[in-house]
């Protein structure tokens, strides 16, 4: 089980990015539950930021509420994170997170490369 994400960069404050995360499973069947994004500012605890069942409502961290909107594509494995309204504290290596049971390991939490987002002010 691999996650790629991509997506983070440097931009300034009030403009937009989006990031996407790829889940790939070879050599057993899978089924994806939670998908979700967290992130870790310098010299802070990683947070979680947003997560998203198969089916049903997506839940915000306070901090990002009514600016970031996660989504996910069930049939690509792909979950996605829109991020509007940037702001300099929303700087950090954001992580994407999925809950996936496989036949050969069962259900278990994957985690990927991370990838940094620089808001400037």
């Amino acid at each position: 089980v691999q996650l790629q994400a991509s997506g983070g960069g440097l931009v300034q404050a009030g403009e937009s990015l989006r990031l996407s995360c790829a889940a790939s499973v070879s050599g057993t069947s899978f089924s994806i539950n939670v998908m979700a994004w967290h992130r870790q500012a310098p010299g802070k605890q990683r947070e979680l930021v947003a997560s998203i069942p198969t089916a049903g409502t997506a839940n915000y961290a306070d901090s990002v509420k009514g600016r970031f909107t996660i989504s996910r594509d069930n049939t690509k494995n792909t979950v996605f994170l829109q991020m509007n309204s940037l702001k300099p504290e929303d700087t950090a290596v954001y992580y994407c997170n999925a809950n996936i049971r496989t036949f050969l390991v069962g259900r278990k939490e994957y985690w990927g490369q991370g990838t940094l987002v620089t808001v400037s002010s």
